[in-house]
């Protein structure tokens, strides 16, 4: 996985989720504390989110081959997509469970201080956690905001750790408050809200994740930025004279495929056309390194028939005439 990918961000969280984990279960068998069996799973199911990303970023390594010939970028993308289902399904639906149970059967938190100081601990540790995510993301973020950042970012890891680890101090917070609240009035309902709480903000981001992979899946186009560079890089105004259309598509987080036809004289040659098209090819590999794999189609541009406008069943820029004789 590249540097791109937040590798250090995921070992930094999945560090803390083992240890927090470790602590709040063994808070759990003292206390009791729902919220605390509940952060415990989340801990957990966290660190397996974590293990899912780094083996996600492991088999995208490798080689293309015959049967799958563009390479297995798109790993990334299906692992970051069952992280969704595992934080929905074991995190998010085991504590709003587990709230409803407490809620319903409630009862008095014993050796209150095992799950305050765990708390305090989890909260530390994934502050750094968070921190360094943060930090990881602004290398890659520039003037984005972080809402932005989320939605458009083509490496998914980043995106998944930073949601991963807020909503875990949200949900340290709201763990903490509803200990709070059970032991100043002695009464258990107030730990089964705040774990019924961290369900809900479970769930929230599982299905927030969910929709931004299933997008990257389906596949993504290059970002405007990007494409402006590969429009810019394909014209020379000599040979290659124009854009007719041009279509990119993400294979992975760091390969990216571009397919266009170009607009060349009708009185060039086919060694003329092949030489800039290599020149394009080159052109467009050095102002965008990820597009590797570049497809271009050279045409002869037909101005009445593009003026159509789009047509779903033809060519954007229509046929090449026919040649007069």
């Amino acid at each position: 996985m590249s540097a791109s990918g937040g590798t250090k961000a995921i070992v930094a969280a999945l560090a803390a989720n083992l240890a927090i984990a470790a602590s709040k279960f063994v808070a759990f068998l003292f206390s009791g504390s729902s919220s605390m069996l509940a952060e415990s799973v989340h801990s957990l199911a966290d660190s397996g989110n974590q293990g899912l990303l780094l083996l996600g970023g492991k088999k995208a390594q490798r080689e293309a081959t015959p049967q799958h010939p563009f390479g297995y970028g798109r790993e990334r993308y299906i692992y970051a997509f069952l992280v969704s289902i595992v934080l929905f399904s074991v995190g998010g639906m085991f504590a709003i469970y587990e709230g409803y149970e407490k809620i319903k059967h409630p009862h008095e938190i014993e050796h209150w201080y095992w799950p305050v100081g765990v708390l305090v601990f989890a909260i530390i540790a994934e502050g750094f956690s968070f921190r360094t995510a943060i930090r990881e993301s602004n290398q890659t973020r520039g003037k984005q905001s972080w809402k932005d950042f989320v939605r458009h970012a083509k490496a998914p890891e980043l995106p998944v750790v930073l949601l991963e680890d807020f909503g875990a101090l949200v949900g340290l917070i709201l763990a903490l408050g509803g200990v709070g609240l059970a032991l100043a009035t002695g009464d258990g309902v107030w730990d089964g809200i705040g774990t019924l709480c961290i369900g809900i903000l479970l769930i929230v981001i599982a299905i927030v994740l969910a929709a931004e992979t299933k997008s990257l899946l389906l596949g993504e186009a290059a970002g405007i930025e990007e494409v402006r560079k590969i429009e810019a890089a394909i014209v020379d105004g000599d040979t290659v004279t124009g854009i007719i259309h041009m279509r990119t598509l993400h294979l992975g987080p760091e390969e990216l495929l571009v397919a266009a036809k170009i607009a060349v004289e009708h009185d060039d040659t086919a060694a003329e056309v092949a030489s800039a098209i290599n020149a394009a090819e080159s052109r467009i590999r050095e102002a965008v390194p990820i597009a590797r794999v570049i497809y271009l189609e050279p045409d002869i541009y037909n101005q009445g028939e593009a003026a159509k406008g789009p047509d779903p069943e033809a060519s954007p820029g229509g046929p090449a005439p026919a040649p007069a004789h």
